[in-house]
């Protein structure tokens, strides 16, 4: 059987990267295991997920996640963020975009060539156990603070994703600490199965978490998160105890190259 050739790009923001291509022909054969060698960081590309980049009638596009496993994927910050580059590359937009993921419509903003904001959806559940945070920003995330993220958090990440509450859909557990006001944070995220060097709603998760742990009850909000891979901001209001709105996630987005893989 010949094979396909795809066009890709690949960006990354804060190192979390992503492999993007332009389906508005619906052309992409989006099998599994096809995803997952692109994904796969020995045998293809590399990239912790896979997003194509679809026309929609109602908005500007249609971003379709795909977790490096080759599975479908819920709503992705960063490579939300990233996906808006590539739609200015190709023409589709410009500095004001609104944009379909998995959990709904998005907007975003483009200052200068590569600072990228999107909204995010408002969050009004969050459970507390003990030290931990449980809440779902476009994704399910356990936030859990600690005095010292200079460990493997994999192995202790592993047991909370794959216990029984969590086993069936899984769940991407963040560690965060916090010195002097500042946030830092380190994610292990489903369907990759590993740590990344940012995650887009782990952070938004990790800043809303915070903004409970520390008790700070101010209605605007603003939080910078040192993740491995860089600093996102995330601007929230937060209206209620648990109720938290006009979620906002800011960061750098940086294009890393472009190519064809045969698949």
């Amino acid at each position: 059987m010949k094979a396909n050739k795809i066009k890709f790009e690949k960006f990354h923001a804060a190192g979390n990267d992503f492999i993007i291509v332009d389906d508005r022909n619906l052309s992409f054969p989006s099998a599994q295991e096809k995803i997952a060698r692109m994904c796969h960081r020995h045998f293809g590309i590399g990239a912790d997920g896979l997003i194509l980049l679809q026309n929609h009638k109602d908005v500007d596009f249609e971003m379709i996640y795909y977790n490096s496993d080759g599975l479908i994927g819920s709503m992705c910050g960063n490579g939300g963020r990233c996906s808006i580059i590539f739609s200015r590359q190709l023409g589709m937009v410009t500095s004001d975009v609104t944009f379909l993921a998995y959990d709904g419509i998005h907007k975003a903003k483009v200052t200068g060539n590569d600072l990228v904001r999107i909204s995010m959806n408002t969050v009004s559940k969050v459970e507390k156990l003990n030290e931990a945070f449980v809440l779902n920003t476009g994704s399910p995330h356990y936030v859990v603070f600690t005095d010292n993220l200079n460990f493997e958090i994999a192995p202790e990440a592993r047991k909370i994703r794959n216990n029984e509450t969590y086993r069936e859909k899984g769940i991407n557990v963040n560690f965060a600490r916090i010195e002097n006001g500042d946030l830092f944070m380190r994610t292990y995220e489903r369907g990759v199965e590993s740590e990344t060097l940012a995650c887009g709603t782990g952070t938004v998760a990790t800043a809303i978490a915070a903004s409970l742990y520390t008790e700070r009850n101010e209605l605007k909000q603003s939080w910078i998160v040192h993740a491995l891979g860089g600093d996102l901001k995330v601007d929230f209001s937060r209206e209620q105890e648990n109720l938290f709105s006009d979620v906002w996630l800011e960061g750098i987005v940086t294009h890393v190259f472009r190519g064809e893989m045969e698949i």
